[in-house]
């Protein structure tokens, strides 16, 4: 694979002009393409199979009118018993007409009629029934439902229209640019020119505009979540840069040691570049391993951001090179590049070989992991006890889908949440529904008061509304009120009992959805498949660095390494979003539940980049005991080697991930603060700590690998080993 690898970083840089063109029309056509057919994103987390999504969809076919997305309008009098005097009737019922007469909707319900009113007669909500779904509402009609009320609120009233049609996709603003800011300043400090480090960005830029405009492009056809392009762009963006910045710093070490630009650029595709392409492939797995949990969401999830990542890895390994054509030695610093700058074009590759230059070995690498190495217990107890520590909240973890009580403060979904629980009780925020379906009228007839009867009965049921019956009364809709919030855990404890209790219900199929019992669906399920996608990944790692280091300790090494990784990150998680600890420092007014389908992702996110650091440090510490160095030495040598570099890569993960902690969606600040503490802890404590201090203490021990199993394995070539092979035969050839 080196080999390969070398004659394309060769061949692209040597024909960069072509390469830049050919990837410059390959972004313009896809920009053009996903401006028009870019398509709409969804902001629904359906989960086929579950009891609540078989009830939409029985809704959509026999009670379409009932299955459109639904707007509570929360109205509040200046004083209480206002509600009660004509002048205040008068004011709501006005309020009621427009809303009915807005466009998309079908229709509103008078509060006077439901008796939605509170006890002291100043709260009010009115039903808005839309006749599309959240995602098919258009800007247009969302914007003119949150202006109703106007001339209420001219008189002293408090309007504010809330619901499921309010759900909008999260917009990227400039918070995102600190991060790349951040991540410019760590590259200019790494390599010491504006060249190199303005040339690494432009090479991560190009490639996640490719990757983002081709999943634009094809929105159209299929179903994005709202979070999915973020999740695409913060992924893209991160290991984009990561992956240039490899592939750049081992093309400045091969100048530095001599060698002409061309061989320099080939060698660094066919070393670092071997890393890119199994560190990316690693990334690429995890991700695409999220279809095996059969949740359809997440699986355009995973692709998505699998696609930005393989755009990275083939933008990282076929344009770079071309840049670095441009560039030359004008990715050095300026001190260094007068010692270069007349490479003898003559300079033969044993010649070059022979003239590396002498590496520092005071750097901070290299006292670093004769540290590590020295006192290897205490670091080991340390990193465990300390790893440990943080990871304690994680069995209090909840999940749930975002309600609006989390949403940001001041948003209009959040205030209409607000105003709701404030008049009427937490639980009239996440109603839910019960689906009554029968053969026929008579059976549905019959089957509703049963239905009711049960439900009333069930303990932390506030109310159950009249029923609703379709067109021809087969189908019939009652609403339930729950006495506690749609992410209390009473509120899932009652699903499960309304559940159990009209599950004997003869002639006629009972179904309880909304988006509450949904969101408890989809957390149920998601959290069904996580030891099974986690046992996934894990055995896919040790296969897959098995592969790489010929080895069965070091794989089983960096699994248990990848494990405290994961337990440390959920642990803060929870701690900070959940049970609210240092919730200002993020910007978070309102903790509650992660997001469902948080732990998956980042167990499938953080395997990948965890895997980065793994290849490119313990990579060059298998390479040198192959050439005879001792176990400790070699690990010494791995870590001086890589440390500078796997800094830097980490502190723009770091950075790039972070800058998404300032946005104000509360799901896409959990995701970026779990990917940002996620990649500082594997980087800094797991794989630059405990894994040179665990690798010098197995010693030899670390490299066995029995021989059938030795035979049985292909050769990789991460490290290039077969390509050093391959340049001396050849140089022998030309002599």
């Amino acid at each position: 694979m080196a080999t390969l690898l070398y004659r394309l970083g060769r061949g692209s840089m040597r024909r960069r002009r072509l390469v830049a063109a050919i990837w410059l029309v390959v972004l313009v056509g896809l920009g053009l393409a996903a401006a028009t057919l870019r398509g709409p994103t969804s902001s629904n987390f359906t989960m086929p199979g579950t009891e609540s999504q078989r009830a939409q969809d029985l809704l959509a076919e026999q009670f379409p009118a009932a299955s459109g997305a639904t707007g509570t309008i929360a109205v509040k009098a200046p004083a209480p018993g206002q509600l009660g005097t004509p002048e205040g009737q008068a004011v709501v019922k006005e309020l009621t007409h427009q809303a009915a007469t807005l466009p998309g909707v079908v229709g509103a319900v008078d509060p006077f009629t439901v008796q939605s009113l509170s006890p002291d007669g100043r709260y009010a909500l009115v039903q808005v029934q839309f006749a599309e779904g959240a995602d098919k509402v258009t800007d247009a009609q969302r914007e003119a439902y949150e202006k109703v009320g106007a001339a209420a609120e001219a008189q002293g009233w408090q309007v504010a229209p809330g619901g499921e049609v309010l759900n909008t996709e999260p917009e990227i603003g400039s918070t995102e640019a600190i991060g790349v800011a951040i991540a410019a300043i760590v590259l200019v400090i790494t390599f010491g020119s504006l060249v190199a480090a303005g040339m690494t960005m432009l090479n991560a830029l190009i490639g996640v505009g490719v990757g983002m405009a081709g999943l634009y492009a094809l929105s159209d056809v299929v179903e994005l979540t709202s979070t999915a392009p973020i999740l695409a762009l913060m992924l893209g963006l991160a290991v984009g840069i990561d992956y240039s910045l490899f592939i750049t710093s081992r093309y400045r070490q091969n100048l530095l040691d001599g060698l002409p630009r061309d061989e320099a650029v080939g060698r660094a595709v066919g070393t670092a570049g071997s890393a890119v392409l199994f560190a990316g492939a690693t990334v690429v797995i995890a991700l695409a391993g999220l279809a095996v949990v059969n949740i359809p969401f997440l699986t355009v999830m995973g692709l998505a951001a699998a696609g930005t990542v393989t755009v990275a890895v083939l933008v990282a390994l076929t344009l770079q090179p071309a840049l670095l054509g441009f560039a030359g030695r004008r990715v050095l610093p300026r001190k260094l590049r007068t010692a270069t700058e007349e490479a003898d074009a003559d300079t033969t590759t044993e010649e070059a070989d022979a003239d590396t230059t002498t590496e520092d070995r005071s750097a901070f690498g290299f006292r670093w992991a004769r540290l590590v190495t020295r006192f290897r217990l205490p670091v080991i107890l340390v990193g465990l006890v300390g790893l440990g520590a943080l990871a304690l909240p994680t069995p209090d973890m909840r999940l749930a889908l975002p309600d609006p009580g989390t949403a940001p403060a001041g948003s209009p979904a959040r205030v209409s949440n607000d105003l709701i629980s404030e008049g009427f009780g937490p639980g009239f925020t996440g109603r839910l529904a019960v689906v009554v379906a029968g053969d026929d009228q008579q059976a549905t007839a019959a089957a509703v008061p049963q239905v009711t009867a049960l439900v009333q009965r069930t303990e932390n049921v506030l109310a159950v509304t009249p029923p609703q019956f379709s067109p021809d009364g087969r189908t019939a809709l009652l609403g339930v009120v729950p006495k506690t919030g749609p992410t209390d855990p009473a509120t899932e404890t009652l699903v499960d009992d309304i559940r159990g209790a009209v599950g004997g219900i003869q002639d006629a199929d009972v179904l309880l959805t909304g988006v509450t019992a949904i969101g408890i669906d989809v957390s149920e399920k998601l959290s069904d498949a996580l030891p099974v996608y986690l046992l996934l990944v894990v055995g896919l790692s040790v296969l897959l660095l098995m592969l790489v280091f010929r080895s069965l300790l070091v794989p089983v090494k960096a699994a248990l390494g990848f494990l405290l990784t994961v337990a440390a990150t959920f642990g803060l998680t929870v701690a900070v979003f959940q049970q609210g600890r240092l919730a200002d420092m993020v910007g978070l007014d309102t903790p509650g539940p992660l997001i469902s389908f948080l732990p998956i992702l980042l167990i499938g996110i953080l395997f990948g980049l965890a895997m980065d650091y793994e290849v490119f440090l313990v990579s060059r510490m298998r390479e040198d005991f192959v050439h005879g160095d001792t176990a400790r030495q070699a690990t010494i040598n791995g870590m001086g080697h890589g440390a500078r570099v796997v800094t830097a890569a980490a502190l723009i993960m770091i950075s790039v991930f972070g800058g998404f902690v300032f946005m104000d969606d509360p799901v896409i600040k959990s995701m970026g603060f779990a990917l940002a503490v996620g990649v500082a802890i594997d980087a800094f404590v797991v794989r630059m700590t405990i894994v040179p201090a665990v690798m010098s203490l197995l010693g030899d021990k670390a490299w066995w690998l029995p021989r059938w199993l030795d035979r049985a394995l292909p050769n990789v070539d991460v490290e290039g080993e077969g390509l050093r092979t391959h340049l001396r035969e050849k140089e022998s050839a030309h002599a």
